[in-house]
């Protein structure tokens, strides 16, 4: 047995651009935000409160889950 981190990966869907101009993705019904979306800094995926759109970043990703961006990640 090893103690070897088994990540989850997520891909997310670019569905567009939210009221902060913030890339919004989708995953099985859940929507997700990258809340500094600039090239050089590494993405910080969010869910959105209470699963809305425009809504505020809520919950930010575990470093145990991996993000896929489709078809890429959209920065500023």
């Amino acid at each position: 047995m090893t103690n070897d981190k088994i990540m989850k990966t997520l891909q997310l869907t670019h569905t567009g651009r939210d009221s902060w101009d913030r890339p919004v993705y989708e995953c099985n019904g859940r929507v997700y935000v990258d809340v500094d979306p600039r090239k050089h800094m590494p993405a910080n995926i969010c869910t959105k409160l209470n699963n809305e759109f425009d809504g505020e970043p809520d919950s930010p990703l575990g470093a145990d889950i991996e993000v896929t961006f489709i078809p890429a990640r959209d920065i500023w």
